[in-house]
């Protein structure tokens, strides 16, 4: 091969690869935390799913439940990057200016798990649904009992942690607000409450904090399974944790074996990987053809419980364990 033939394909490679560059879709995806199991498995999800799918996946995530600040940074400097589709779990309604600030220089823009005003389309679990779930097997399990409800919620303001807490509630009978409130209801069955960001430590405080104020609370609503785990050690810590029910919301694997052992009475499964994989390829599709995606996307729920009760449709955790946080 002589020197021109061989400069002459360099130039090929080089302007192939330009090419292929020029034409992979660049997705991102912003979660709220990096350590949440839940938000871990999102990225996992997502991230399988970008390799099959032949795109480029940039991630980035807030510091902690609520951290609107580092959201917005990442979703402008993924628009900068190139990216032109962006899935989003969003911490707060501050992120609403910039996504539709990018939105109209054509980036798409998909809510997964948090719905917000003026995303492109929703990829989530009925959160809704998923708290009537657990507040039905809490009704049924506690029987005629008079009911002292803890509710350990994420923060004030959130859809997904309101639609949760007056699912459950609506679930258990109680008079609630309906799944467009960002409103907590109350009752006097509810006889405490305390926010949690979702996280086991902040769990197990709001949990220490409920038992001071009654310590003969026998039903425990919490936001997530971080947040349960707390609940649990508190109420071991404390020598109560026979007899009281915790009811949480997520099903991943970890959650599953609490529930298994006990220490959760039931939680409601969703499936981040469904959730992540159904983002990416709308993202590819997008890079294809140009039309945004639109509307609500149903990712599934199920009520996994380590004891089946009559009148309750449910799965066992060996079911649970199978499914934990798959694509279903």
């Amino acid at each position: 091969m002589n020197l021109s033939t061989s400069l002459l394909l360099s130039t090929l490679t080089l302007a192939c690869s330009a090419a292929f560059a020029a034409e992979q879709p660049v997705i991102g995806l912003i979660t709220k935390t990096e350590t949440n199991p839940f938000f871990v498995k999102m990225k996992e999800g997502a991230q399988a799913e970008a390799k099959k799918m032949g795109a480029k996946l940039m991630t980035a995530a807030g510091k902690k439940d609520g951290d609107t600040a580092a959201q917005i940074a990442a979703i402008e400097n993924m628009t900068a990057a190139g990216a032109k589709t962006i899935l989003i779990t969003a911490s707060g309604d501050a992120i609403i200016p910039t996504v539709k600030k990018v939105q109209a220089k054509g980036v798409q823009v998909i809510a997964l798990d948090s719905p917000f005003e003026g995303a492109d389309a929703l990829f989530a679990t009925d959160n809704y649904k998923a708290g009537v779930m657990i507040g039905q097997y809490a009704k049924a399990a506690l029987g005629d009992k008079p009911a002292k409800i803890a509710m350990l919620d994420l923060f004030p303001g959130h859809p997904v942690g309101a639609q949760r807490h007056n699912g459950f509630m609506t679930g258990f009978g109680l008079k609630a607000n309906d799944a467009k409130s960002n409103e907590l209801s109350s009752t006097p069955e509810t006889v405490c409450a305390g926010d949690t960001d979702g996280n086991q430590a902040k769990g197990q405080t709001a949990m220490e904090n409920c038992l001071q104020k009654n310590p003969d609370i026998n039903v425990v609503y919490t936001i997530n399974e971080p947040a349960a785990a707390g609940a649990y050690n508190a109420l071991k810590k404390a020598g109560k944790e026979k007899g009281v029910l915790i009811l949480s919301v997520d099903g991943g694997c970890q959650g599953i074996k609490d529930t298994a052992k006990g220490i959760i009475t039931a939680t409601s499964q969703q499936y981040p990987l469904k959730m992540a994989a159904l983002g990416v390829a709308a993202g590819v599709q997008y890079a294809k053809d140009g039309k945004r995606s639109s509307g609500y996307t149903d990712t599934g729920v199920t009520l996994i419980s380590a004891k089946a009760i009559a009148g309750v449709d449910s799965k066992d955790a060996k079911t649970g364990l199978d499914l934990c946080w798959g694509t279903k």
